[in-house]
């Protein structure tokens, strides 16, 4: 009785650290299956292949510790590409054919959309990983997202707020037109008008736009207080490019806001210097603040098999997230000594859960019942050095005052020192 007590509080103490026990021998029954897709090629691989390496190191520690109710656990993942096409097959083998135990939805918002009508329909638990609005439409009451917002006021209240604080009054908007882009650019359009913001500029453009010369010439013609810009990887890219070549005039106060990418090791040393002054929203920055049990040391360690995968070092994006879904699952699996999905559902419904991107309970829709999206101001980049991003000081949280770790610099071109 003695040693099984033991073993049970040494388990709970490493789980949180991603540490390690001896691995008990296996149960007669086969492994649990959890099922998966990710885009390991495509618009959204930088991200995807981070959640896959994070899965797998979840897994791994799973493993480690005895699994999951004495059984092993196995990770099923398929590329999907990142398509919205794809994915609702792909769960449809995942379920019919692989005959997966538990789900964990795809990274990114819109081929994760696509998976929740069938998710409904079958009454299947799914726990989401970086996606925004996911279960709007669907509703599915078995959906738990593992995102630091719920809805548009959570992600990019705090670009706005920050705004007011240095008196802006016009603001334009720029957005790729795509799903996530887009439901981002109507919230925080109704986020300004509930200001009192004036629009002077919006521009919607196709997600395969390369040459933004045009848009940023047109938006310092209108002289806006205020830049917002909803956008992936690609686009933020060749946004912040065209804005340090040409000029986004002496008028803006803040620039960013909802800019995919700018979170990416390869994006952020690609830019280098000319991320300096941007404002934009992160789910995790190495800050004091954010300081979680566990996640400095999960980071250390994703950094060292990153380099074997050939994924991005960094992983402060997603990575954390999905391993802390894997997290989620373990708990309520442990919880409940349960793998039926509705079960699980109603224990997750009614619990709160410990992780590496900290304490996490649900609202009625499945989203962060607090919210925890930070704005940060990219500060005293240098150009060519990966490095610098694991410092504290060169992403400073501006926003929100919890984990507020210096004071916003505005406007813009005294933040780039020009």
């Amino acid at each position: 009785m003695w040693n099984h007590t033991k073993r049970d509080v040494l388990r709970g103490i490493v789980l949180g650290l991603g540490l390690v026990l001896p691995q008990t021998g296996w149960t007669q029954e086969p492994p649990i299956k959890v099922g998966t897709s990710m885009a390991l090629s495509g618009p959204l691989a930088g991200g995807g292949r981070q959640s896959q390496l994070a899965l797998q190191m979840w897994a791994e520690d799973v493993n480690a510790r005895g699994g999951l109710l004495g059984r092993k656990v196995e990770l099923v993942t398929y590329d999907d590409q990142a398509s919205p096409a794809q994915t609702p097959g792909i769960f449809s083998k995942l379920v019919d054919l692989d005959k997966v135990n538990l789900l964990i939805a795809p990274y990114g918002t819109v081929p994760a959309a696509a998976v929740m009508p069938l998710a409904k329909e079958r009454r299947l638990l799914l726990i989401g990983q970086i996606g925004y609005q996911v279960n709007s439409k669907a509703k599915h009451d078995m959906w738990f997202n593992n995102s630091p917002w719920s809805d548009a006021e959570s992600w990019v209240g705090g670009y706005f707020r920050l705004g007011q604080s240095v008196g802006v009054k016009k603001v334009a908007f720029l957005a790729s037109d795509q799903e996530f882009a887009q439901n981002i650019l109507a919230g925080a359009k109704k986020l300004a008008q509930n200001a009192g913001l004036e629009t002077v500029y919006e521009q919607t453009y196709p997600p395969t736009t390369v040459d933004f010369s045009s848009m940023v010439r047109a938006i310092r013609a209108a002289s806006p207080d205020m830049v917002f810009v909803a956008s992936y990887p690609a686009d933020s890219t060749g946004i912040i490019r065209s804005v340090n070549e040409i000029g986004i005039g002496s008028s803006v106060k803040l620039f960013g806001g909802g800019m995919v990418g700018l979170q990416y090791a390869s994006v952020m040393q690609a830019l280098g210097s000319q991320l300096n002054g941007v404002v934009n929203y992160h789910t995790y920055v190495p800050e004091k603040t954010m300081a979680f049990p566990g996640i400095r040391e999960f980071l250390e360690r994703f950094a060292k098999r990153a380099v074997a995968a050939n994924v991005e070092t960094l992983g402060y994006y997603v990575a954390p997230f999905s391993y802390a879904s894997g997290q989620i699952l373990e708990q309520a699996v442990n919880a409940t000594k349960s793998i039926k999905d509705d079960v699980l559902a109603d224990y997750l419904r009614k619990n709160e859960v410990n992780t590496i991107v900290g304490p996490i309970r649900w609202g009625a829709d499945g989203e962060w019942a607090e919210p925890r999206v930070v704005m940060i101001q990219f500060k005293d980049i240098k150009d060519g050095n990966v490095e610098q991003f694991r410092q504290e000081g060169k992403q400073i949280i501006v926003e929100p005052e919890r984990f507020r770790t210096g004071d916003l610099t505005a406007p813009l071109s005294k933040a780039r020192g020009r």
